[in-house]
């Protein structure tokens, strides 16, 4: 629940068309639902600015059902990340989306758009990484272009789309292997520069490390790194940047 539902209900108070008791009842899952297993944070939106988020991976689809139908019950959204398609048959929720790319599923994603989020890729295996970042910001509602497979090792694609790199507000450069793409980007714009290490490569990428290693080491400054294969993360942090909290 965020801070405009609260505001429509509390007006609906005071104007006599919502009873006390009513309101009440609306409101009594704040700040937590506590359903046995798990304890939904109904409240996070409006301390955060970000909703809770679901986390499927390592939890039973049981479990995860649950937890996005208080959501659902209580928001009429949600956001599930590292889902499956298993999860997604077992929700029996209309409207919700699987996005099998990246492993999300989502329900309520608000549909006007602010400002301007650029999400690259170096090679087709950063997509997945690229999506979960792209989707979550695109659920939390701000504009998102993405732009994949321009890596280092043809710069001319990248060139191919400068204008989109300097239309953007924030740009998330998601990259595996060597991890040199967000230092080429940064040197490129004076937008704030997100950099989404992933898991992809050979034997010395060391499981995204060696991406870690390079962003967190880049000679331009002012680069924001994340962890590896952490799109989600990177998603929450460019929309805070593209739509400022008041």
């Amino acid at each position: 629940m965020d801070g405009t539902k609260i505001k429509k209900i509390l007006s609906s108070v005071r104007d006599g068309s919502v009873s006390i008791e009513e309101a009440l009842n609306n409101l009594k899952h704040l700040p937590y639902e506590d359903i046995s297993f798990a304890k939904v944070d109904h409240h996070r939106h409006l301390r955060q600015g970000i909703p809770e988020v679901i986390l499927a991976q390592g939890k039973k689809t049981g479990d995860v059902v649950s937890i996005a139908k208080s959501m659902y019950k209580r928001s009429r959204r949600f956001l599930i990340t590292r889902s499956t398609e298993k999860i997604y048959n077992s929700l029996k929720i209309k409207g919700a989306v699987f996005h099998p790319v990246s492993g999300m599923i989502s329900i309520g994603e608000k549909r006007k758009k602010s400002g301007n989020i650029l999400v690259l890729s170096a090679g087709t295996s950063d997509i997945p990484t690229a999506e979960e970042a792209a989707l979550t910001a695109s659920f939390l509602g701000s504009r998102v272009k993405t732009v994949y497979d321009v890596g280092v090792a043809g710069l001319h694609r990248l060139m191919d789309n400068s204008t989109h790199i300097r239309e953007a507000r924030v740009i998330i450069v998601a990259a595996g292997m060597e991890g040199a793409l967000p230092s080429v980007v940064g040197g490129m714009t004076d937008r704030p520069i997100i950099a989404l290490p992933t898991s992809i490569g050979y034997g010395t990428s060391l499981g995204g490390l060696t991406a870690l290693f390079a962003m967190l080491n880049s000679c331009v400054p002012g680069i924001a790194v994340m962890n590896i294969d952490n799109g989600f993360g990177a998603g929450c942090l460019a929309h805070k940047i593209n739509i400022p909290r008041e």
